[in-house]
């Protein structure tokens, strides 16, 4: 095990230690943060999404930004501004960063925002950048968007358009903990509530995050993989060619970026596993996090209580390796 994979295990490990009972956010964060992509999470109140984020924020040492979606947000206070300072008595126009200046960006319910604020991130998650006045400003080399959402709560949402959906790398579902690790969760914050001077958490340099990106850059992947991941993408688009209900599930399906997520959490995760290559079972690991917010299901598969993950499933089962 190489020295930086070495790191990243600690990263993951000391997140555990504050996140319990979600080990597959904590994997998927950290996949996502190796293959310089975007993560939304989903799920019920109080699932600790907030709790990742912030505590890969701290682990790494990185700069974390928060914002708060709501109805009466504007792209400004998303971005930042242009603003009048007095400058040895003169007035000059300065750039006022906004909190998407950061490392790390929680984008706290974003489907509670309007289509116009919810657009403002889209230059940010895509190219790295933001324009504003006419003038383009580079964001953090480290640089990831982390949203969520509570799906319970419907009144006052406005759904995220498929373009910006397309720009997660993936998407976690997360659920409610079982009897033990809620009970292990009550110790937790019982515990944290205590002074203690001797914790002293695990940090991890930024340096150590691109030293990895660097190594994944030069991890195998064979092109019966290639054609594999193509193939699984392929079949979201044309279920025709398949014997199954896939045809009747399935209304749009993935576009190629979700290709190119497919192909960088693969080897991710292969990477993360201490692998020098990737295979087939690597990208069945990542691939319903990477298509299940880029598929747009028939009226007749929501009829029927058909989610994105049981359509996944049967994708799988469909698609043979070349």
């Amino acid at each position: 095990m190489s020295e930086i994979l070495q790191s990243i295990q600690q990263l993951k490990q000391q997140m555990q230690l504050s996140v319990l009972g979600q080990e597959h956010v904590v994997e998927s964060l950290i996949i996502a943060m190796l293959a310089n992509g975007n993560v939304l999470l989903e799920g019920l109140p109080g699932t600790a999404k907030t709790r990742s984020i912030k505590t890969m924020a701290k682990v790494i040492s990185a700069d974390l930004g928060r914002i708060q979606f709501t109805a009466d947000l504007l792209p400004s206070d998303v971005t930042g501004t242009e603003i009048f300072q007095e400058v040895e008595g003169k007035q000059l126009l300065t750039f006022q960063p906004g909190p998407v200046f950061n490392n790390l960006v929680l984008a706290d319910e974003i489907n509670r925002a309007p289509a116009k604020v919810q657009g403002a991130l889209l230059e940010a998650m895509e190219e790295r950048q933001v324009t504003v006045a006419g003038q383009t400003h580079k964001l953090p080399e480290l640089f990831m968007v982390l949203a969520t959402q509570n799906p319970i709560e419907q009144e006052g949402t406005y759904p995220l358009p498929e373009a910006q959906m397309d720009r997660f790398l993936i998407k976690v579902d997360i659920d409610y903990p079982d009897d033990e690790t809620e009970l292990s969760v009550i110790r937790l914050v019982r515990g944290e509530e205590k002074p203690n001077t001797n914790n002293k958490p695990v940090k991890i340099s930024q340096q150590d995050i691109f030293a990895a990106r660097a190594e994944i850059q030069q991890l195998h992947i064979g092109e019966n993989v290639e054609r594999y991941i193509v193939a699984l993408v392929m079949a979201t688009r044309k279920p025709e060619h398949y014997d199954s209900e896939l045809i009747n599930w399935i209304s749009i399906g993935s576009s190629p970026r979700a290709s190119i997520a497919l192909d960088k959490a693969s080897r991710a995760y292969a990477w993360l596993q201490g692998k020098d290559f990737v295979d087939p079972d690597d990208v069945r690991k990542v691939v319903h996090a990477v298509l299940r917010h880029r598929l747009i299901l028939s009226y007749e598969a929501l009829a029927e209580g058909i989610n994105s993950d049981q359509v996944i499933d049967e994708i799988i089962k469909q698609v043979a390796v070349a």
